[in-house]
C-alpha cells in the first residue's frame, strides 16, 4: 500500500471536517463570514462606509518572506498571503506500508499522526483570520486595524485612516473611579448605555451585544452598583451575585446581550493567547459586520490542475495540496491561504476601553 492510497488532500479535508465538528466554533465567523473572490486586490476589501483599506507602503525589493506573529509563513509584499508545510519522510512511508498488516497497530498510529499534522496546518490557517477579526474589535488605542510584525518587517492595514471611529466610537477610561476595575465607584452600565446612545444617535442603529473577555465580565459580576440596582429589584434581602445574574440584569436594562470570548490559541512559541484580550469592551449590532475575504492562493490556482499534486480547499479558501518528490522520495503537505476581513458595519460598533 502506498502512502498516496489513504493519504490525499481529499482524505485530508474529510478528516478535518469530521474532527472540526464537535469543536466550539470561532466567534469571528459568524460576525465576518467567510466569501470567496479571485485574486484578492485590496480597492475591494472594503472598510468604515464601504471605504477601500489603506495600506501602509512598504519599500521594493524587500525580502517578503518571514515568520509571522500570527504563527504561519508569510509569504507576501502586497497583500497578506500564509502558507505552511511537513514532510512525511520515507522512514514514516515504510511504517506506513505495514498498514496492511491489520494486527499491527503501531502503523495505524503512524497515519493518525501524519493526519493529526494536517489537521493542524489547518488549524494553523483557521487562528488568522479570527485574530485579524479580534484585532479589530479590539483596537487598544482606538484605531481599528490589523498589524502583521515579525523579523523587522511591519505590514499594516488601517481601517480608519481618517481618524473618524477613533474620535466616534471609542472610550478609554482615564480617571482611575471610573474605571472598570475600580469595583465600588465605576458604573458600567452607565457606560454602556452611553456608548449605545452614541451609536444610535450617529447610525440609526442600537448594538445589541458586548463582547469582552471572562476577567472584564467579573468587574460587571462584582460591581457595587450593578449589585445594588440588582437588589433594589428583588424582595428578598440578600442575593448570591453570579455571571448569568448579571447578563440577565444587563440585558433586561440596556437591552444588551453579553459574549464572553474566553477561546485561545497557541502562538508559534507555543504561548497560549486569547482571541479577544481582558479589559476591553466591544458593541456591535445584530447581524454580520463585513467578511472574511479568501483569495486565490498559487497551489488553487497552480496546482488545481496539475497531475503532480492533489489540491482541495477547505473553510472556503483553505487550499491543501499534497505533492510528492522523488528524490528523496518525500510527501509534501501544504496550507496555504489570501485572507483579509472587510468591515463595512464598522460606524455601527463601539470599543470602551475599561480598565
Amino acid at each position: 500500500m502506498r502512502l498516496s492510497d489513504v493519504f490525499s488532500a481529499k482524505a485530508i479535508a474529510l478528516n478535518y471536517t469530521q474532527t472540526a465538528s464537535n469543536r466550539i466554533p470561532y466567534l469571528g465567523v459568524g460576525l465576518f463570514p467567510p466569501k470567496k473572490k479571485m485574486g484578492l486586490d485590496l480597492k475591494w476589501i472594503l472598510g468604515n462606509k464601504g471605504l477601500p483599506i489603506s495600506l501602509m507602503p512598504s519599500a521594493f525589493d524587500a525580502k517578503s518572506t518571514f515568520r509571522d506573529r500570527i504563527g504561519i509563513e508569510l509569504a507576501e509584499t502586497e497583500m497578506p498571503f500564509f502558507r505552511e508545510s511537513f514532510l512525511v519522510k520515507e522512514a514514516d512511508e515504510q511504517e506506513i506500508m505495514r498498514v496492511q498488516d491489520s494486527n499491527d497497530p503501531y502503523a495505524r498510529d503512524v497515519l493518525n499522526r501524519i493526519f493529526d499534522d494536517a489537521n493542524n496546518l489547518i488549524d494553523g490557517a483557521d487562528v488568522v483570520p479570527e485574530r485579524m477579526v479580534m484585532q479589530l474589535l479590539s483596537p487598544v488605542n482606538g484605531k481599528p486595524g490589523i498589524a502583521i510584525v515579525a523579523n523587522g518587517v511591519n505590514y499594516t492595514y488601517d481601517y480608519d485612516p481618517d481618524g473618524t471611529f477613533q474620535a466616534n466610537n471609542f472610550l478609554a477610561l482615564e480617571t482611575a473611579t471610573d474605571k472598570w476595575s475600580d469595583l465600588v465607584n465605576s458604573d458600567p452600565l452607565d457606560d454602556l448605555r452611553t456608548a449605545q446612545d452614541s451609536v444610535e444617535g450617529r447610525t440609526g442603529a442600537k448594538p445589541t451585544i458586548a463582547i469582552m473577555s471572562k476577567k472584564t465580565m467579573g468587574y460587571i459580576t462584582k460591581n457595587a452598583k450593578v449589585k445594588s440596582a440588582i437588589l433594589a429589584q428583588n424582595p428578598t434581602a440578600n442575593i448570591f451575585m453570579t455571571e448569568s445574574k448579571a447578563k440577565a440584569f444587563v440585558l433586561e436594562e440596556l437591552g444588551l446581550n453579553i459574549v464572553v470570548y474566553s477561546k485561545q490559541f497557541k502562538d508559534e512559541a507555543g504561548v497560549a493567547k486569547a482571541f479577544y484580550p481582558d479589559d476591553m469592551v466591544t458593541l456591535v449590532p445584530q447581524g454580520a459586520l463585513g467578511n472574511t475575504w479568501y483569495g486565490t492562493t498559487p497551489e488553487e490556482r497552480t496546482l488545481m490542475g496539475n497531475s503532480q499534486a492533489d489540491v482541495t480547499i477547505v473553510n472556503t479558501g483553505v487550499a491543501v495540496a499534497v505533492t510528492v518528490t522523488s528524490d528523496p522520495v518525500n510527501t509534501k503537505t501544504t496550507a496555504s491561504e489570501i485572507v483579509l476581513p472587510s468591515f463595512e458595519r464598522m460606524s455601527e460598533c463601539y470599543v470602551i476601553k475599561v480598565a
